[in-house]
């Protein structure tokens, strides 16, 4: 059932009907129910791997001795991870009330010192702001809906594009907004 609703969540996002997973699964929807008696229950223990995933990446680009290309590795590994998944970035942001917010908190106070790290040794612009890994997800959650293979290459290349414009030294942006991430959901 877990491994029914993971595929579901990427292929479809999290307004998968709870009847659909368990259609699939090959179970009715009272077992689906008993094993995870809410739809949030189910979509926490579907992403509670990769939540943990997000993190050890941040950690492991704060660990980086070159902090730009730990920067880099950060917005490029987590766009990839959008762009093959599209419940991912829906299920880390919702506001369930069970949905695991220290690791959110945490990974959210752990990028922002990735972001001031990188601009400290001057590879990353001055006017990046943490708020604008809203700005990136917006842009990179459009690919969702295309093949998967698809969804990734053209990742990949508006990553680059927006990698190389973060770049310090380029010209003056207008002024960050502060987004929320639980503006990607809409």
């Amino acid at each position: 059932m877990l491994a029914v609703a993971r595929e579901l969540f990427a292929e479809r996002g999290l307004e998968v009907p709870m009847a659909a997973i368990a259609r699939r699964a090959g179970v009715g929807v009272a077992t689906l129910y008993r094993r995870f008696p809410t739809k949030e229950a189910l979509v926490v223990e579907a992403f509670t791997e990769q939540f943990a995933h997000c993190q050890a990446m941040i950690d492991d680009a704060l660990k980086d001795p070159d902090p730009w290309r730990g920067f880099c590795t950060v917005i490029e590994k987590v766009c990839l991870l959008q762009a093959s998944d599209r419940g991912f970035t829906a299920a880390f942001m919702a506001s369930f009330p069970d949905l695991h917010s220290e690791v959110r908190d945490r990974t959210w106070e752990d990028f922002a010192a990735l972001v001031q790290r990188a601009k400290d040794s001057g590879q990353l612009r001055a006017d990046f702001s943490p708020h604008d890994l809203t700005l990136v997800l917006m842009a990179n959650s459009g690919l969702a809906g295309v093949p998967a293979e698809v969804a990734t290459a053209a990742s990949r290349r508006l990553v680059a594009y927006l990698l190389e414009s973060f770049r310090a030294g380029t010209d003056a942006l207008p002024p960050p907004v502060p987004l929320s991430l639980d503006l990607v959901l809409s």
